[in-house]
């Protein structure tokens, strides 16, 4: 059994779906977890349901005051930062004919300019603690083309960048980062695009479950993974096989 018994873990976008999904596994297995979102109901909401182990903050992932703001907020309240799981993201698509700049650079702010904000901000409490965990949520979308995904296979392509080498830039200080990339995964981010959408070309035939990757995420900021780092996961139900 997994345990994170003394931890503390940054899940951002942990508001709903699979944040909220990676953000209580977690505190199943003994973690603080700070909740960041902009969605704050709902993050509030998620926060609570972990009892003492729970903390909400506002976050915008895209903005470096925002992130100090967070760490400082995890270290009062619980002391140590031991683990981050860049989650936060935004997905839309349009064929590359028909994206345009202000869309293209949004979603590189928020799907890679977060997490690489998001590393810097937590190494310091991280080296302090003697180690860490980070992990990046890319996408099947980073690891293949898929039509209609100029913008957002951009930047979970250099998602894969930043993980592969801030894994060798913070290996010295016993922070280890890795990358998860989950294909169509029944949140509310993807449901309405979706909706009755046949998924017999996955070879599982069928979307995965939030908790899915979640109990991958949950091996992955614990020691059970201790030896692996700058390593991509996929989680998709075979459709990158």
């Amino acid at each position: 059994m997994i345990t994170l018994n003394g931890s503390t873990v940054i899940v951002t976008g942990a508001a709903r779906g699979q944040g909220a999904a990676e953000a209580r596994l977690c505190a199943e297995a003994g973690a603080r977890v700070v909740v960041t979102d902009l969605l704050e109901e709902e993050g509030r909401e998620v926060a609570a349901s972990l009892g003492d182990q729970g903390l909400f903050v506002r976050h915008d992932v895209s903005d470096a005051e925002s992130w100090a703001g967070v760490v400082a907020a995890a270290v009062d309240r619980f002391g140590r930062i031991d683990a981050l799981v860049n989650n936060a993201a935004l997905w839309r698509t349009a064929p590359v004919t028909e994206e345009t700049y202000e869309n293209f650079e949004t979603l590189l702010r928020v799907n890679l300019l977060g997490p690489f904000l998001g590393v810097q901000a937590v190494v310091p409490a991280m080296r302090e603690a003697g180690g860490g965990s980070i992990v990046n949520i890319s996408s099947t979308a980073g690891l293949k083309g898929i039509p209609g995904h100029a913008a957002y296979g951009s930047t979970k392509f250099g998602l894969r960048g930043l993980t592969r080498s801030s894994a060798l830039d913070l290996a010295p200080f016993r922070i280890r980062v890795n990358s998860v990339h989950p294909g169509a995964i029944d949140t509310p981010m993807i449901a309405e695009a979706t909706a009755g959408r046949d998924w017999s070309h996955v070879p599982l035939g069928r979307t995965g479950r939030p908790d899915e990757i979640g109990e991958l995420v949950l091996f992955l900021v614990s020691e059970a993974s201790s030896y692996i780092t700058g390593t991509e996961f996929a989680a998709d139900g075979g459709m990158t096989a």
